[in-house]
């Protein structure tokens, strides 16, 4: 089964295709906009993650496959859950991992760990072609900000985004780790048990 992925973000990409490879196995070939020829600009204009990844799924299906598509950001308890789906161009454009991360630690200076709570969420959508169908799911991280990077690993903000129960940032934790605990893999499993269940629903086979 071709499965696409309405994202330029290699790093989404390699995430998605490592849990669905995990979860789900072979039988899944994923594809991604640039592997279809997509190349089209897709206005992310809704106000939820789940708008905007409805708004991504729905290009991509327009394609012809079965698409899915993830939208996730950081909510921050103290910015009335600021960035938000703005979270990739809370510094403004163009979008850069740095600048956000610096502006994220000047709006929240001065303010203690217990005022630092936030959450990384991440919903999906999926399509099927022709708008047959359509379907969201969300899985949500708690965490808290912190003061200063920590780590090498991951990307956006997961220097400053710790993660209680193991102790590290997003950004100290291994890739297998970050897998399992993740707002991504969350809405994930979630996304994996939709996707069985329509395919067997619908007739396609997973093979």
């Amino acid at each position: 089964m071709k499965l696409l992925i309405a994202t330029g973000n290699a790093h989404k990409v390699r995430e998605i295709s490592e849990i669905l490879l995990r979860d789900i196995g072979p039988g899944v070939e994923v594809l991604s906009l640039h592997d279809v020829g997509f190349e089209g600009e897709i206005v992310e204009d809704g106000t939820t993650f789940e708008e905007n990844a409805l708004i991504k799924a729905r290009a991509g299906a327009a394609t012809g496959h079965i698409c899915m598509a993830d939208d996730s950001g950081l909510s921050v308890d103290a910015l009335g859950g600021a960035p938000g789906v703005y979270s990739a161009r809370y510094a403004g454009e163009p979008a850069d991992y740095e600048r956000n991360n610096d502006k994220l630690l000047s709006e929240l200076r001065g303010l203690p760990p217990e005022k630092r709570g936030a959450r990384f969420v991440s919903a999906v959508a999926l399509v099927f072609p022709g708008r047959q169908a359509e379907f969201t799911v969300r899985g949500e991280c708690p965490g808290r900000i912190l003061k200063e990077r920590h780590g090498k690993g991951g990307f956006g903000y997961d220097p400053l985004f710790f993660y209680e129960p193991l102790s590290k940032t997003f950004a100290e934790l291994s890739p297998e780790e970050k897998n399992r605990v993740s707002h991504r893999a969350r809405s994930m499993e979630a996304f994996v048990t939709l996707l069985k269940q329509k395919m067997k629903e619908y007739g396609y086979t997973l093979c």
